[in-house]
C-alpha cells in the first residue's frame, strides 16, 4: 500500500472524505477532533453534530488543519499537522505539550503534530511513519521553521485509543526510518530545542524542518 498513498491538505472540498473517514463516530468518541482545539468545559457540554460542525466551519474557514492520506483514492487516514496556536490546549501551562519558549504559542512558524487517526485496519501496522513523513512535508510546504509532538510511551496495545497523539516509536531515529531521513526528532529540554536525548517518555520533541 505503502506506494500508493497519497497526501492532501483538508480544503472545504475534502469535507466529504474527512467526514467519510471520521465516520459515525466521529473517529473515537465523536471527538471529531476539537479536544485540542476546545477546553475541556466547552467540548463536553457539546453534542456529538455540534463538534462535528465546529470542525466543518474550521475546515471551511482555512487554512488546512491537517492533512488526508488516501489509498486507492479513498481516505485511510489523517494527521492534524498546523501551527501551534490552531490547537490552543495543546499550549496549555497544566501540560506536557506546553510550549518550550515564551511566545511560540503564537509563533506561525513554530508547528505542532498532534493527532493521527488511520483506519481500524490500517493501525499496529507502522504505517504512522509514513503519515509523520507526509505532515513533514506539508509542515515544510507551509513555511514551519521547527514541528513539535507530544508522544506517548509505555502503552500495552499498539492499537490503544490513547496513541491517536502519537507514540515515541513514530518518532524513534531507530523505527521511524522515512521520517528520520527527512528529519530527526530529538526530545528537548523545557525552555531550548538543544536536543536532550530520544524522546522516550512524555515530552515534546521537536525538529528543525527547514
Amino acid at each position: 500500500m505503502d506506494n500508493d498513498l497519497r497526501f492532501e491538505p483538508v480544503t472545504p472540498e475534502r469535507w466529504r472524505d474527512f467526514e467519510t473517514l471520521f465516520g459515525p463516530q466521529g473517529a473515537f468518541y465523536n471527538c471529531w477532533c476539537v479536544a485540542l482545539r476546545l477546553p475541556h468545559a466547552v467540548r463536553t457540554k457539546m453534542a456529538a453534530e455540534e463538534r462535528k460542525t465546529h470542525m466543518r466551519e474550521r475546515i471551511e474557514t482555512g487554512p488546512p488543519p491537517g492533512i488526508l492520506c488516501y489509498a486507492g483514492g479513498a481516505p485511510v487516514a489523517w494527521v492534524q499537522v498546523g501551527p501551534r496556536h490552531d490547537v490552543p490546549q495543546f499550549n496549555s501551562p497544566r501540560t506536557v505539550s506546553r510550549p518550550l519558549e515564551e511566545g511560540d504559542a503564537h509563533d506561525p512558524s513554530i508547528w505542532a503534530v498532534s493527532c493521527f487517526f488511520l483506519l481500524p485496519g490500517l493501525r499496529g501496522k507502522g504505517m504512522s511513519h509514513r503519515l509523520l513523513a507526509g505532515a513533514i512535508d506539508h509542515a515544510r510546504r507551509g513555511g514551519a521553521r521547527f514541528l513539535e509532538a507530544c508522544p506517548i510511551d509505555h502503552v500495552k496495545q499498539s492499537k490503544s485509543v490513547t496513541l491517536c497523539i502519537g507514540s515515541t516509536a513514530i518518532f524513534s531515529m531507530k523505527t521511524a526510518g522515512v521520517a528520520w531521513l527527512l528529519v530527526g526528532f530529538l526530545k528537548v529540554n523545557e525552555g531550548t530545542r538543544r536536543a536532550a536525548a530520544p524522546a522516550a517518555d512524555p515530552a515534546v520533541v521537536a525538529a528543525a524542518v527547514r
